[in-house]
């Protein structure tokens, strides 16, 4: 089979047009047209509907599209590992993380890696799907949880506890509760138990609500859930990974809290050598270590 029209056909796939591929690649949409017209008389099948909006797969072509797609991450790994060989760290780094923690942590301290390696280029990726790690969707991951993926390097890197927060306007205004009771005189702010998040976290935000809150609100992601408490809605179900960036969030029922909730950092087996990877995994540990020590600072560990 013709690794060129593999390469057209994979372009045409993915951007649903025979002009944008042709963008991409630099070629005219009469080349591309004649490519792929080509790829279908060797295969004899037909690989995409034809019509006015654009070009959509046929059976065959997803087929061939899924195997387009599975060398092309190949490619970006072998790429990736040729790339590493250099001495200096540059070139696309693809994180996964949760919305959360990527937004309320992550994404505040990278200024110091980029300050370090300027050349580096993340691609940020922040949703609570689970990135398919070995199939290059993303290079590493910061995970709730530990990965139960195969051919995965992993380090544990702290713990993570959910609890009750709210800002001092707040309080003095509605009073601070002094028992699970007095929540239904408050406004709860949290996510929906039956959001995608940690378990430990949705059977935290269960038992709240069992306690009847006086009234409710719920945000799909800690950020939203942030956002609510700073501007005094109520009490806040969050990520104590938070109290350092912002210590005026005043804790509210202190015996209540999540279970703990181990976080991970994991990254293919076959980056192992990678200068990218060690240099963000160099960064998040030493970031992790001054974390605890302004909390030691503040008293809160």
């Amino acid at each position: 089979m013709d690794w060129d029209k593999l390469r057209i056909f994979h372009a045409v796939a993915d951007a649903g047009s025979l002009t944008h591929a042709g963008d991409r690649l630099n070629l005219s949409q009469s080349a591309v047209s004649r490519q792929i017209r080509a790829l279908e008389e060797s295969l004899n099948t037909t690989l995409f509907h034809r019509h006015a909006r654009g070009l959509i797969l046929t059976e065959q072509g997803e087929l061939l599209f899924d195997a387009t797609s599975s060398m092309s991450k190949r490619l970006e790994a072998a790429s990736a590992r040729i790339r590493d060989s250099e001495e200096e760290v540059f070139g696309e780094l693809k994180v996964t993380t949760t919305t959360g923690f990527g937004t309320l942590w992550l994404a505040p301290r990278l200024p110091k890696l980029f300050e370090k390696f300027p050349d580096l280029k993340i691609d940020l990726m922040l949703e609570e799907r689970v990135l398919d790690l070995p199939m290059r969707e993303a290079d590493v991951a910061i995970r709730m949880k530990e990965p139960s993926q195969a051919d995965l390097i992993r380090k544990r890197l702290m713990t993570v506890q959910m609890q009750l927060y709210a800002s001092r306007d707040y309080l003095d205004r509605s009073g601070e509760p002094k028992s699970l009771d007095d929540m239904s005189d408050h406004r709860l702010v949290c996510q929906n138990a039956n959001a995608p998040q940690v378990g430990a976290g949705a059977l935290l935000v269960q038992q709240l609500i069992s306690n009847n809150p006086h009234s409710l609100l719920t945000v799909n992601n800690y950020f939203g859930v942030l956002q609510g408490v700073l501007h005094d809605l109520g009490i806040g179900v969050l990520p104590d990974y938070l109290t350092e960036d912002f210590p005026h969030l005043v804790r509210v029922l202190p015996e209540i809290e999540s279970a703990e909730v181990p976080v991970f950092l994991a990254y293919p087996e076959e980056l192992r050598h990678s200068k990218r990877i060690a240099a963000f995994r160099d960064f998040v540990q030493d970031e992790i270590i001054s974390h605890r020590k302004q909390l030691r600072q503040l008293g809160k560990i």
